[in-house]
């Protein structure tokens, strides 16, 4: 698998300004799927807030049959939250976690949210593969 950098930046929350960068992480995975990525002072403690997407270009009915098909549960322990985030081109879904101040367990940790994210989207495709009928109006 091949393996991409992923820089963290400091994000202030007031003005939206990306004002330091938090690490540089090599990470594996399939990069396509990372919207966007950045770290923000919540309550006092940083979080990581990721954005996750679809690696293809979907179809609009294929859009609401990944959100009603795609398991956040896989995430569980792995990650504070995970909300769905409508308005987007493909599906969205944004994680947060803890930071983490050791660089080989934030690689890690990047990679293996990117590496259950995969798996998850591929068990939908497979899953809504035949529904076309059921999320097309007639």
């Amino acid at each position: 698998m091949e393996e991409s950098a992923v820089v963290l930046m400091l994000k202030e929350a007031d003005t939206g300004f990306l004002t330091k960068e938090m690490g540089c992480y090599s990470v594996a995975g399939n990069m396509d799927l990372l919207f966007q990525i950045f770290v923000q002072e919540d309550a006092q403690m940083p979080m990581v807030h990721m954005g996750l997407t679809c690696a293809k270009e979907l179809e609009d009915w294929e859009y609401d049959a990944v959100f009603d098909y795609y398991d956040t549960e896989v995430f569980q322990g792995l990650v504070d939250s995970i909300t769905e985030e409508d308005g987007h081109l493909n599906p969205v879904w944004v994680l947060t976690f803890a930071w983490i101040d050791e660089p080989i367990q934030m690689a890690e940790k990047l990679s293996e949210i990117l590496a259950v994210h995969e798996q998850e989207l591929c068990s939908v495709y497979e899953a809504i593969a035949d529904k076309k009928d059921d999320y097309i109006e007639k």
